[in-house]
């Protein structure tokens, strides 16, 4: 089952020591994207965001980082807010805690950031109270489904223009599996909205 909103038992489960939207009293969207940089996919995510003057959160896998230190410095350069994604991209739930959290810090030897979002959106109750002392945990409103196989672009494209409002955080991945999902969906969705006078927002971190 694809769960473009998080379920509510889910909402339930882990309360409010996490984030799924952020309210706003003005039109404002916060597109966010996972798992890069990567030059294959980050520089044009970029190039279209500049087009339409919107801002977003790139949530960063620390090994990418390392790998490609000149595009995480572009995607600051340009505004936009960074997010910690994990070092390794590990799943929470089948992860030691003290290893899952050694694995977050180890980001901070290549960059720095308040904000953290769990690869696949799965972590523990205890990785929870070990990182809110340094960071906000981010989860998300509305998932786009760019990264999964069986889900068109033009279906990327309706997940979220159905599902997101004012306050919403948009999940967008800069992988090479959603490059061409997101690449088509993103400056259709930047035009729509825009049109409606909404604003696109990085996340402010702590």
């Amino acid at each position: 089952m694809n769960w473009i909103n998080p379920p509510i038992f889910l909402r339930i489960y882990y309360g409010t020591d996490v984030i799924w939207n952020i309210p706003s009293k003005e039109k404002t969207i916060f597109l966010t994207f996972d798992d890069g940089p990567l030059p294959e996919t980050t520089p044009e995510i970029l190039t279209i965001l500049k087009k339409y003057n919107a801002k977003a959160t790139f949530f960063h896998v620390g090994r990418n980082v390392k790998q490609h230190p000149h595009i995480y410095r572009q995607v600051f350069s340009e505004g936009h807010v960074t997010g910690n994604h994990s070092f390794d991209h590990l799943n929470g739930w089948k992860t030691n805690t003290n290893n899952y959290v050694g694995n977050v810090k180890k980001c901070e030897e290549y960059f720095h950031t308040n904000l953290f979002r769990p690869p696949f959106g799965r972590i523990k109750f205890q990785q929870i109270k070990n990182l809110q002392k340094d960071y906000k945990i981010i989860l998300w409103s509305v998932l786009s489904y760019d990264f999964h196989h069986r889900v068109t672009k033009e279906q990327c494209l309706e997940n979220v223009k159905k599902n997101t409002k004012s306050g919403s955080i948009v999940v967008f991945h800069d992988s090479l599996k959603a490059r061409e999902k997101v690449l088509y969906a993103l400056p259709k969705l930047l035009e729509y909205y825009s049109k409606m006078g909404y604003q696109f927002a990085a996340i402010p971190a702590l």
